[in-house]
This record gives C-alpha cells, structure tokens and sequence, in this order.
C-alpha cells in the first residue's frame, strides 16, 4: 500500500520529530507513522476491544469470553482467551501496551 502525506511548511516540526523517532528506535517512517496512528485509535479502549480491532477475536468470541469472566471472576479476559486457544501471550502483551501508552 502506498501512503502519500500533504503537509505544509507549518507541520514540518512534526516531521523533525517523526525523524528523531525513527533514528532512536531504529524504525522506517511509515513505521513510526502507523504506530502514533493505532496509539491513537486504540486510547483509552479496553482489552477485548482492542483485540476485536486487531481482529484477533470476533464479537461472538468477545461475548463469550465476557460472559465467562463474569462466572470466573478472578480470571482476566486475556487469561481466559488465551485458555480457550483463541490468542497468544504476544497478542495479550501488544493489546496491554496500547491499552497503556
């Protein structure tokens, strides 16, 4: 897929910062670019709705997960997806750290 960005003089600072991004994480701009964009679609959501948008899980999954951690109170939603084979470890941990940032 290919992006094309209009900016004008006034934005280029952000590019400047965009630049720094790149070079202290050792990332491409288009990388750094879709990060600061799921960061800010993914604020604030919560866990299950992230991995809904990440379409690691389906509504119906969702559903019934839910329903699940109300029976197993202690058990948390990504424990109790993760049980059911539906995500993994990694999918939980990327889920949490845009939950988080």
């Amino acid at each position: 897929m290919i992006l094309t960005i209009y900016y004008r003089k006034e934005d280029e600072w952000l590019l400047k910062k965009i630049d720094e991004i790149c070079v202290r994480e050792r990332k491409s701009k288009s990388a750094v670019i879709l990060s600061i964009l799921e960061q800010y679609f993914e604020q604030g959501k919560k866990i299950g709705e992230i991995l809904q948008d990440m379409r690691l899980i389906t509504p119906e999954q969702l559903r019934e997960a839910l329903e699940l951690q109300k029976k197993e109170k202690r058990k948390m939603l990504g424990q109790i997806l993760k049980e059911r084979e539906i995500i993994n470890e990694k999918h939980i941990q990327k889920a949490i750290a845009l939950q988080i940032r």
